[in-house]
């Protein structure tokens, strides 16, 4: 009994001392310093330690330098490559963080207010009608199968491209009373099935019973473009159709300039909007290549300037955004581009693509007075932090539209197939 009372005293005690190591400042300082270090070329990183702790790299090389003194290690990026860095104490390693050093990279930050023309592929089905037949009210689109959402991609085995391409079909089943067959994609993939066109009681035309649409347009904040491939990214979320609510799959499609005309303030429970045209010239400055949960993505055709920020600004991955004062460009008024003052609430450090990254608060007194906050068409406006891009404005939160959403930078220039983490070329030998 004696035996069983002194080994769980000396395992309490053990436990006690254990959890009480743990709050230590040096073991907690341990404990934050991550097992990888991303760095840009150029770019230096203080890492904090506890005192009787030393580092070292592996080995000798070009990639990264290292210098520390009692309270922090320092890190100076070099050039494009690896290295491990080893944390000893009394001479053994305790920790190993690999260290990783890429390319320097730059992009140019947008902000400007940009009007949005999609195409889709093939005809999107938006709503069923119902035609008045001799047998009644029907719709022969609801009857064949068809769901809204779905896009009509072929009819009788030709492709349908736009609105246009679907009337001779129809006409000519009607007259010859032969259903269409027609090719759908839907979310759960191909479907094909048969229609049979119905005349209008009192009308010689024949129906689908379907409303359908083959192009969207709106508006949004360009977010980035790279000087050197001139490719962009836009918006920070994809672009859904008004109706559907479903995803827009992209055919092709243009951005415009488009100057803001007024704003619809936000409050509480009612999300704000901007108001916009396409400027006057329509000039196409740019492709859609791609709708995704990130954004919109695609070629200038020529470089823009935002007028304030016009030159390459170095960008930060997800672990290196941290919480406090940050910066939006965007346009409230007629098309120029202002920097207002905002707050990174939280951050998460993600290793895998995600849209929600962080959550943002506006406090510039002058953005708040003209918009409330965020508001739609806000989104893609860019986030700069300690004079890095770090993503773009995503999402207004209903209940409060001082406060939303953001994305990092890093998926977004990832949708837009820019490779930040290209392998280094071999050197000759």
């Amino acid at each position: 009994m004696r035996k069983d009372f002194y080994r769980k005293l000396i395992g309490g005690i053990l436990l006690v001392s254990l959890i009480a190591i743990c709050f230590m400042k040096p073991v907690q300082e341990y404990l934050y310093i991550p097992n990888h270090i991303t760095l840009f070329e150029g770019q230096k990183l203080d890492v904090a330690k506890a005192a009787p702790v030393s580092a070292a790299l592996s080995s000798d090389s070009s990639v990264v330098t290292l210098s520390q003194d009692y309270k922090s290690v320092s890190l100076q990026a070099k050039e494009q490559g690896k290295n491990e860095m080893f944390l000893e104490l009394a001479g053994f390693p305790v920790k190993k963080v690999d260290v990783n050093v890429l390319k320097d990279f730059k992009v140019i930050p947008g902000g400007q207010s940009i009007g949005v023309k999609l195409n889709t592929i093939g005809v999107l089905v938006v709503g069923h009608h119902q035609v008045t037949a001799a047998e009644g009210k029907v719709s022969p689109g609801e009857l064949a199968g068809i769901q809204v959402g779905d896009i009509i991609t072929e009819i009788n085995g030709q492709k349908i491209e736009k609105m246009s391409d679907v009337a001779p079909f129809v006409q000519e089943a009607g007259q010859k009373q032969e259903p269409l067959k027609i090719s759908l994609t839907r979310e759960s993939g191909k479907v094909e099935t048969e229609l049979m066109p119905q005349k209008e009681k009192g009308e010689e035309n024949y129906k689908l019973g379907l409303y359908i649409r083959d192009s969207a347009a709106g508006i949004g904040t360009m977010t980035f473009y790279h000087p050197q491939s001139k490719k962009y990214g836009a918006l920070g979320h994809v672009i859904s159709d008004m109706d559907t609510k479903k995803p827009i799959v992209v055919d092709d499609g243009q951005i415009v300039k488009s100057t803001v005309t007024s704003i619809e303030k936000g409050s509480n429970g009612n999300p704000g909007e901007k108001l916009a045209r396409f400027s006057s010239d329509k000039e196409v400055i740019g492709n859609i290549k791609r709708n995704s949960p990130y954004g919109i993505f695609g070629e200038l055709n020529r470089d823009i300037k935002n007028g304030i920020m016009d030159e390459p600004l170095p960008i930060a991955l997800s672990h290196q955004v941290k919480e406090g004062a940050a910066q939006i460009l965007t346009v409230v008024d007629d098309d120029e581009v202002k920097l207002f003052d905002i707050e990174i609430v939280s951050t998460i450090p993600q290793k895998f693509p995600a849209t929600k990254g962080m959550v943002i608060k506006v406090t510039d007194p002058e953005l708040i007075g003209k918009t409330g906050g965020i508001v739609q068409g806000m989104s893609g406006s860019p986030i700069i932090q300690d004079g890095k891009l770090i993503g773009a404005v995503t999402h207004v939160f209903v209940n409060d539209p001082t406060s939303g959403y953001g994305v990092h930078l890093e998926w977004m220039l990832n949708e837009a197939g820019i490779d930040i983490y290209e392998k280094p070329q071999e050197k000759a030998s």
